[in-house]
Parts: C-alpha cells; sequence; structure tokens
C-alpha cells in the first residue's frame, strides 16, 4: 500500500488510479486549448474580414465623395487657367496702352514743333488785323470754392 502514495509537503495524496490517464487528461486539455486557439484565431480572422469588407451604403458614399472631389479639382483647375488667361490680357493690354501713349506722346511733339507760334502771331496781326488785349478789355472775376465757371448770360462791356 504505500506504493500507492506519495509524500508532497506535509499532506499525502494519492497516486494515479489507472496509469496513464494523467497524460490523457493532460493530451485532452492540450487538444482543448488548441480548439480554443484555434476558435479564436478563426474569430479574429473573420472580424478582420468583416471590418476590411465594405457595405454597398459604404463604396456608394465614398464613390460620391471621389466624385465631388474630382469635379472641385476640375473647378479649381478651371478658375486657375480662367485668371492666368486674365492676367496675360491685362498684360497684354497695359502692352497696348503704355505703345499708344508713346505714339500719342510722339504725334503730340510732332505737332507742337510743326507749329509756328511766331508764323501765327505775326499773321493774325498783319493779315486779320488782331491785337493783345489792353488793360481796361480785361475783366477779372472771382470763383467760390470751384475751378471753372459757368457762364448763363453774356458778358457786360
Amino acid at each position: 500500500m504505500s506504493r500507492n502514495y506519495y509524500v508532497n509537503g506535509n499532506t499525502a495524496r494519492e497516486l494515479e488510479a489507472q496509469p496513464g490517464r494523467r497524460e490523457r487528461e493532460q493530451s485532452e486539455r492540450e487538444l482543448q486549448e488548441i480548439r480554443r486557439r484555434k476558435s479564436r484565431r478563426n474569430a479574429a480572422r473573420r472580424n478582420r474580414e468583416k471590418a476590411l469588407a465594405m457595405g454597398r451604403g459604404q463604396v456608394v458614399f465614398l464613390a460620391a465623395c471621389a466624385i465631388v472631389c474630382a469635379a472641385m479639382a476640375a473647378l479649381y483647375i478651371g478658375l486657375q487657367a480662367q485668371i492666368t488667361t486674365s492676367m496675360n490680357e491685362i498684360s497684354s493690354l497695359e502692352s497696348s496702352i503704355s505703345d499708344i501713349t508713346a505714339d500719342n506722346d510722339e504725334v503730340y511733339k510732332n505737332i507742337s514743333t510743326s507749329v509756328d507760334m511766331d508764323y501765327i502771331r505775326e499773321y493774325a496781326q498783319e493779315v486779320l488785323g488782331m491785337h493783345y488785349a489792353d488793360e481796361d478789355q480785361i475783366v477779372y472775376y472771382t470763383v467760390d470754392k470751384s475751378s471753372f465757371m459757368d457762364q448763363y448770360l453774356d458778358i457786360p462791356e
């Protein structure tokens, strides 16, 4: 009888009643543990697949967002092109204005240099009989807070 017991600490325990039972129980526990791990892995895999799978509503929403973003990008690019075109047109018009102004100044200088003021004065005095105004012919007017004056009546003599 002493063979069926062993001492562990201060108590005596009974040995296995059937030899190999402990290995079978241990192998069953290991199999259960393996099954539990496998079922957890399968559940985790199914959860990942569900998380990665998109529903019809999500696909439609994302497609609508992509279309809106593409439309906004196209609109932005179109506006940028219009702005660039307008800027080029403005610079072209400014260049035209400066060319026309330069031509106008050139023509004005040609006109002013081609007119002989001495000849005009002599012609007016000798041929037309004009002469400079005397002091008693000049009438001075004062204008209040204005740089011009409107004439509604004839000037008295």
